[in-house]
């Protein structure tokens, strides 16, 4: 449930992909091609106040290959973010490459935005 401080409140949003690839370098390839196409939306995409791009390391047979980071000034940025034509045309490049994603989106108390 949201209230109507919620609405000014920063937002992380956070997605985790699997990647195609039949093989470590296919993978490897497309980990890489996933990663350029987002650290490049730094600085297009007005309100966006974070990017991270993390790739797994565990190995762990449930990891995710890979995982964003990032967070808005508030939900109305995030939506600007999910229509941006930089977003958009990021996302038509990598049709095929990400084969799994989960996603949560939640507030952060003004407060804590960008501390950890």
């Amino acid at each position: 449930m949201s209230n109507e401080n919620d609405r000014s409140n920063p937002v992380r949003h956070i997605v985790m992909w699997n990647v195609a690839g039949d093989t470590s370098g296919e993978r490897a390839r497309a980990i890489s091609r996933v990663r350029a196409e987002f650290e490049a939306l730094r600085g297009q995409i007005p309100g966006m106040l974070r990017l991270e791009i993390g790739v797994d390391h565990s190995g762990i047979s449930y990891a995710c290959d890979m995982v964003l980071v990032s967070e808005f000034e508030n939900e109305a940025a995030l939506r600007a973010y999910a229509a941006h034509p930089a977003h958009l045309a990021a996302r038509e490049r990598l049709e095929g490459l990400r084969v799994a994603r989960h996603q949560v989106d939640y507030i952060l108390d003004a407060g804590s935005a960008g501390h950890e």
